[in-house]
């Protein structure tokens, strides 16, 4: 895999892998929606475009984001999960909903916004401690034979 990146900018750099339209919305269908398969990820109200999230796919792969395996109980299957260095966006994608809150809502009113997102706006670290542990359960489970 060739990286192309732009400069040396850390936050340039992050975004030349993170910052396209739709990698951080397929992280977020991962950590908090519990899609895992390429039908998931096709089946969201997002509505990708296959050719567009088979690159995406790939390239989160390629940067150890994601990690795609065979699902243990249906080996016909793929599932994709996120690696530590992709849970550790969980933050990120907080902020980002908190930033929406506050700054987006007006433009699109229907937000769709978390009853529980006051909570985890008072208890940033307990709530990204939280989240990260229920993911990695649920990934635990998901790649238990059943």
């Amino acid at each position: 895999m060739k990286n192309n990146f732009r400069c040396k900018c850390p936050i340039t750099s992050a975004l030349d892998i993170i910052g396209d339209k739709w990698s951080l919305v397929v992280i977020k269908q991962i950590l908090f929606e519990g899609r895992t398969t390429f039908k998931d990820f096709v089946e969201s109200p997002e509505a990708i475009a296959t050719n567009i999230l088979s690159i995406r796919l790939k390239m989160l792969e390629d940067f150890g984001i994601i990690k795609k395996q065979k699902l243990p109980s249906n080996r016909k299957t793929n599932i994709y999960t996120l690696t530590d260095k992709g849970v550790a966006l969980t933050p990120v994608l907080i902020e980002m909903t908190l930033w929406s809150k506050y700054h987006i809502k007006e433009f699109n009113p229907d937000l769709n916004l978390d009853e529980k997102l006051e909570w985890v706006e008072k208890n940033k670290n307990k709530a990204f401690k939280q989240i990260i542990e229920n993911y990695n359960q649920q990934k635990q489970s998901l790649l238990q034979d059943k």
